[in-house]
């Protein structure tokens, strides 16, 4: 073995050492919060946590990013502020959970259970959602902008200021949603995208061309210049 005489060379390498040794701790650590208990500002990011059962725990401010949730129980949970970016949450359920503010964006979360769910101000842009479940949530002021929406379930939702730009609605069903203030469906693909008896007077974005796709009736309100096509009402949507 050969001893390092030099002492310039000696503090450096003692230097690199001390580095390696703190990055192995912390790698340590961050790997051994995947096995602690649900608490306010644990770090889950990355981490397994599929098919669990934890409904009511509290993760706010959490950092979720890239989670694993398919299949997890995660209703009535208090996830305001936490960070959901890039997690998947297929067929997982957040039913009646608190999530203000909360980031959802690009999540996975196909036949996810959104219902009742308090997101306020939660974002939820460029997120995977086809036939996600979010019936009486409140979505106040969230942004669903570049959303894959398709057959998503929306009645009875606040919907009121939501983000719909770039967003897929192809056969969303909107009936019976709250819908003041400004909702923004700019450049939003609405192919049968349920509107019935919606107030839509105050939108923008809204172009005659979308709703010539889409599904409204005689009690649809339309922003000044648009007009309702001759096709609405609409059939009723065949289950598949």
């Amino acid at each position: 073995m050969r001893i390092v005489t030099n002492p310039q060379i000696a503090r450096r390498l003692l230097a690199l050492l001390a580095v390696i040794a703190g990055l192995a701790v912390a790698g340590s650590a961050s790997a051994a919060q995947c096995g602690s208990m649900a608490e306010p500002g644990l770090d889950w990011s990355e981490c397994n946590k599929r098919s669990i059962i934890i409904p009511g725990s509290n993760l706010e401010n959490a950092n979720l990013s890239g989670t694993d949730f398919t299949g997890t129980d995660l209703s009535t949970a208090n996830v305001n502020s936490a960070n959901f970016e890039k997690a998947t949450l297929i067929r997982a359920s957040l039913a009646e959970a608190s999530a203000t503010k909360a980031n959802f964006n690009r999540i996975e979360a196909y036949r996810s259970n959104f219902t009742k769910l308090s997101a306020a101000s939660a974002t939820f842009a460029s997120s995977e959602l086809q036939r996600a479940n979010f019936t009486q949530a409140d979505l106040s002021l969230a942004n669903l902008a570049k959303a894959e929406l398709g057959r998503a379930i929306f009645q009875k939702a606040n919907l009121s200021g939501v983000n719909f730009s770039l967003a897929n609605l192809s056969r969303a069903d909107l009936t019976g949603a709250t819908t003041e203030g400004t909702l923004n469906f700019d450049k939003a693909f609405m192919f049968r995208t349920r509107i019935e008896g919606l107030d839509l007077s105050s939108s923008k974005g809204l172009q005659q061309a979308q709703l010539d796709l889409a599904c409204g009736d005689s009690a649809t309100k339309l922003p000044q210049g648009l007009t309702a096509p001759a096709n609405w009402p609409c059939p009723p949507e065949q289950p598949d």
